[in-house]
């Protein structure tokens, strides 16, 4: 019923607006003084001429300029004795106007519409079946019930997928850790919970996502999910043969047919090409014996040989994540920025190196 109503309400507003034109009448009373007026104009112009107040050529100006005002005058005279339209004109498209209109209108709608359909309340459309709705409008639905039911942990464990999808990596964080807070800990939540972290990093595996997956491994330390990332921690702080090691004995575990065996094998090769030579068994009895000065002193000496190796061939993409990451860990993130200014002009020109380096960056907080 309201629908036909706001149906009348436009269709009358339609037929107003061509009515209005129509019963106005288009004569207009003209003061009777105008033709009078500019010829007193004249007048008065030739006046002044004679006695002298204006000049010939000023005299000549105003005198045409009130002769087009007097001729328009008299046009417009001519123009309102003439008769008006026919009323039997007017009538015609008043008519025509109530008439068409809504029978156009009408028209129209049982063709186009769906004037048999009846009313449905909102009640009945929320009830459309999910798989007929659009995903949007699902998480909304999810959203909106979290709101009101914040320690619904379900809800927030079949959120934070989603929001992973979605790459809402801010959002998936927070349902994740809601998810451990309120339905307790285990191997597979704390994994999602570090991947979220790794993903909200673009990619690094951060302090806090590492820690993560080192619980995950405390309760289970041959989960591969867990034992994966933690490998590939190893591999950004530029541990490369401890990350192969993780990574070769999850291939050797794998059982057959693994479908993530494949992916770690491929990883594995990667940081197998470029693990630099380690230290030998003597570096490593001499850093024992070297007091906690020393061993800084040693690092930092490694951390100085390697900047000047990078001066020298800039290319290894490496060896500046390397640097990068060393310099934030000695707590020196002057020179870990230095250092990556460096690394971009040396890099310029190599998109994927480039944004290796720049989600490092990012993950590290040396933005700006």
């Amino acid at each position: 019923m309201m629908l036909w109503l706001v149906f009348a309400c436009m269709t009358a507003a339609a037929v107003f607006a061509v009515l209005w034109p129509l019963g106005r009448n288009s004569a207009r009373k003209a003061a009777g003084s105008d033709l009078a007026v500019y010829q007193d104009q004249l007048a008065e112009i030739e006046r002044d001429r004679a006695a002298g107040r204006i000049a010939d050529r000023e005299a000549e100006a105003a005198r045409i300029e009130v002769s087009r005002r007097l001729l328009a005058a008299a046009d417009a005279a001519q123009a309102r004795q003439s008769p008006a339209p026919a009323a039997w004109r007017r009538r015609a498209a008043a008519v025509a106007s109530l008439v068409l209109i809504p029978l156009g209108a009408f028209g129209l709608y049982v063709m186009l519409g769906s004037p048999g359909l009846p009313g449905e309340p909102l009640a009945a459309r929320a009830k459309t079946p999910n798989e007929q709705r659009s995903l949007a409008s699902l998480i909304t639905q999810v959203e909106a019930h979290l709101a009101r039911n914040p320690e619904d942990g379900r809800g927030w464990e079949v959120l934070a997928p989603v929001y992973m999808r979605l790459g809402r990596f801010d959002d998936a964080v927070t349902a994740r850790r809601n998810v451990l807070r309120l339905l307790g800990q285990s191997v597979t939540r704390e994994v999602d919970l570090g991947e979220a972290l790794a993903a909200q990093a673009n990619g690094v595996i951060t302090e806090a996502a590492k820690a993560s997956f080192e619980r995950a491994l405390a309760i289970d330390g041959n989960d591969v999910r867990a034992r994966f990332f933690i490998g590939l921690a190893a591999e950004q702080d530029g541990r490369r043969a401890e990350a192969a090691a993780i990574w070769r004995d999850l291939v050797a575990k794998a059982p057959p047919g693994a479908s993530w065996a494949d992916f770690i094998r491929r990883s594995l090769g990667r940081v197998e090409e470029k693990v630099p030579p380690g230290p030998s068994e003597q570096d490593v009895a001499a850093a024992v014996e070297l007091t906690p000065q020393q061993r800084s002193d040693m690092v930092r000496g490694m951390v100085e040989r390697l900047a000047e190796r990078l001066k020298r061939d800039g290319s290894d993409v490496d060896g500046w994540l390397r640097l990068v990451r060393a310099y934030a860990v000695l707590g020196e993130p002057d020179k870990a920025r230095h250092a990556a200014s460096e690394a971009r002009r040396a890099l310029a020109g190599e998109p994927d190196k480039m944004r290796r380096l720049e989600e490092l960056v990012k993950g590290l907080g040396l933005e700006g």
